[in-house]
């Protein structure tokens, strides 16, 4: 039989193509409907593993992608949002949660593909409403699932006819490591395991494979989706590796397992297939589906353990920001407001701590341009932004009862404090977006300009210390200190914008440079009216 290998390989590459596409408008779809709530739902219902799996399961299918759901979640950890345990839980979760796209092709709506895309793009052009839009967006990408699901099996058919794909068949079903390694391959390149589970429900309906070959195939295909989650910790904290790589233990872990037990898995996927009328789509639906399921639950008692051997596996010492705040209870607040009151001032002193921390890393950016300080800069003033919205509603509730005279007037300088602290946050980001600015416009600045810059930059971080300590001990010298040190930082601003002019004047200055060095001195010298505004807390001004 004659092949036309150009239309094969068109119509696959270009349904693929239509594929992919139509999940992501699907899962962006979904994702814009539910707004920020993804962020929530990982965050808030994650507080034991088991609800951890269902936060995951949700979010997948929301998403419709489990990589994508990883992803969150690595980023969830890296930002200290949630720890190794809790994520090992909606990783799990993850791995059913996108099995649901398997289910979808099973309906096999193939007929129905075009009209369907004709309603979600008649809502999207038509309809003002962010609501419909949104809507017609995930119908959209719904109807090309299926578009593009259509022109893959019809780009596939030919394959049962050619002896290589025949010979390569029965090598799996005698090999089932070969399905594996080519399942694992494939959803690497395709970087999106519903879509090569899609080509392999495609290649099973047509009879291109069989089940003996198709089963490894799919095992294949949850490992290979692990390295979206890789690629996204590259750079990251250790605990999001750590993260990263349960994800690929776990899914070699359950491969193995079903490896060990393939002669009777195939007969319980066969079993099923009868007993339930299924096409052959829905057969490795269900067959993705129990795999999935039944690996969570074989793996579900030792989260302990995975989290143990991930720790060997990559070890050292964390540096997490801890977006939480660790001395804010609830419980002080009706039963002793003034223990209550502590709890938030050693919440506000860590936070001052923080910010400390992320100008001395904006300042570090500066001058080595390693981008690690810039991620640990932002890192921090998401944490800042977190912290200024749980200890002002924490004192906030406070403000209802009743306090002595002294107790008020702490409760107030902590208020403003809180405020000041988040600001300073605000400043550094500024800063660090400049310096990306200086960095990406290849932007140079006079060797006398950068040490005007370092110099201000220590003057600087010294008076937020001080700031932060008069804070902390309710210090009046360190708070007088702190007035004086900002009296000169306003000097030093004023004497190095006089010079930054002359340096115009004379040539040896451009003007981005010279937008980028008052910005960054500009935003220096407000930090330092938030670190004497703390000071004049502490003296009661």
């Amino acid at each position: 039989m004659d092949i036309n290998v150009q239309s094969l390989i068109f119509e696959f590459v270009g349904g693929l193509g239509i594929f992919l596409l139509g999940l992501k408008f699907m899962g962006d779809g979904l994702q814009k409907s539910a707004g920020d709530r993804l962020r929530d739902i990982l965050d808030r219902f994650t507080s034991n593993p088991f609800m951890g799996v269902l936060a995951g399961i949700i979010v997948t299918v929301l998403i419709q992608s489990s990589s994508g759901t990883t992803v969150l979640t690595v980023g969830l950890v890296n930002a200290g949002f949630m720890t190794l345990r809790q994520s090992i839980g909606v990783i799990m979760g993850a791995n059913i949660g996108t099995t649901v796209t398997a289910f979808i092709i099973g309906i096999d709506l193939g007929e129905y593909a075009l009209p369907i895309m004709a309603v979600g793009a008649f809502m999207l052009f038509f309809f003002k409403n962010n609501k419909v839009t949104y809507l017609g967006q995930t119908i959209f990408g719904f109807g090309s699932l299926f578009y593009g699901l259509e022109l893959m099996s019809s780009g596939m058919s030919p394959l049962r006819d050619v002896q290589a794909f025949h010979d390569l068949t029965l090598n799996m079903s005698s090999t089932p490591v070969l399905g594996v390694v080519i399942g694992t391959l494939f959803t690497f390149i395709v970087q999106s395991s519903s879509a090569t589970i899609g080509i392999l429900q495609g290649l099973f309906e047509q009879g291109a494979i069989d089940i003996n070959a198709a089963l490894p195939v799919l095992f294949g295909d949850n490992i290979g989706t692990t390295i979206t989650a890789i690629l996204a910790s590259i750079g990251a904290t250790i605990a999001a590796k750590r993260a990263a790589f349960t994800h690929v233990i776990f899914n070699v872990i359950g491969t193995t397992i079903f490896l060990i037990l393939l002669p009777l898995y195939t007969r319980y996927v066969s079993y099923l297939q009868d007993v339930f009328n299924l096409n052959p789509e829905m057969t490795i639906a269900f067959a993705h589906g129990s795999f999935n399921l039944a690996n969570t639950i074989l793996q579900f008692p030792f989260i302990g353990a995975l989290a143990f051997i991930v720790t060997k596996l990559i070890p050292g010492e964390d540096t997490v920001i801890e977006y939480k705040p660790k001395h804010l209870d609830p419980i002080f607040i009706q039963q002793s407001p003034s223990v209550a009151l502590d709890q938030a001032k050693e919440e506000v002193i860590r936070m001052g701590e923080y910010a400390y921390k992320g100008l001395e890393e904006a300042s570090l950016y500066l001058n080595n341009h390693s981008q690690k300080h810039a991620d640990m800069a932002l890192q921090v003033e998401g944490a800042l932004n977190n912290l200024d919205k749980e200890i002002t509603e924490y004192l906030v509730s406070l403000s209802g009862t009743s306090f002595s005279e002294a107790d008020s007037a702490k409760h107030s300088a902590l208020m403003d404090s809180v405020r000041d602290i988040e600001r300073i946050g605000d400043h550094f980001e500024n800063i660090v977006e400049l310096v990306d600015y200086k960095i990406s416009n290849k932007v140079v600045i006079t060797e006398q300009a950068q040490q005007d810059l370092n110099d201000m930059f220590d003057l600087t971080l010294i008076t937020v210390k001080q700031a932060i300590k008069a804070l902390g001990e309710m210090d009046r010298e360190e708070a007088l200190a702190v007035v004086q040190k900002e009296d000169q930082i306003d000097q030093m601003e004023r004497a190095y914008r006089k010079k930054h002019i002359i340096r115009m004047n004379e040539g040896s200055c451009s003007g981005p440079a010279g937008i980028v060095f008052v910005d960054i001195i500009s935003n220096l010298e407000r930090i330092g009216d938030h670190a004497v505004n703390i000071a004049e807390e502490v003296l009661g001004e």
